[in-house]
């Protein structure tokens, strides 16, 4: 998840890491998305999920905006770095960029 991030940061424009060296911004930042996706995430989708039906996914797109949002609080909240998302589209295109990243990477490293 800290490579998707890191390759995610330097693609787009719209996101940037916060600390010195970048990759514990990375690497606190990839720490809390994990975190969130493992605990939170599937709990408010299965809560969401009418909303999500009704608003054909775009809903869904809002929640994972606002877990960006979270996990980037958190990282320079507690640590005092992270990576500042810039917007919701760029939340929207980070989220594409790390999922593809993060397939790529698994499948070569394994898990």
């Amino acid at each position: 998840m800290t490579i998707a991030v890191a390759i995610t940061v330097l693609i787009l424009p719209g996101m940037h890491a916060i600390g010195d060296p970048p990759i514990f911004g990375f690497a606190a930042f990839a720490l809390f998305m994990a975190l969130i996706n493992a605990s939170i995430k599937p709990i408010v989708h299965m809560l969401a999920l009418p909303f999500s039906i009704l608003s054909l996914g775009l809903f869904a797109l809002i929640i994972n905006w606002l877990f960006m949002r979270l996990a980037s609080w958190l990282a320079i909240g507690i640590f005092g770095v992270g990576v500042d998302v810039g917007g919701f589209w760029w939340s929207v295109l980070a989220s594409i960029i790390i999922a593809i990243v993060s397939s790529v990477a698994t499948a070569i490293i394994g898990e």
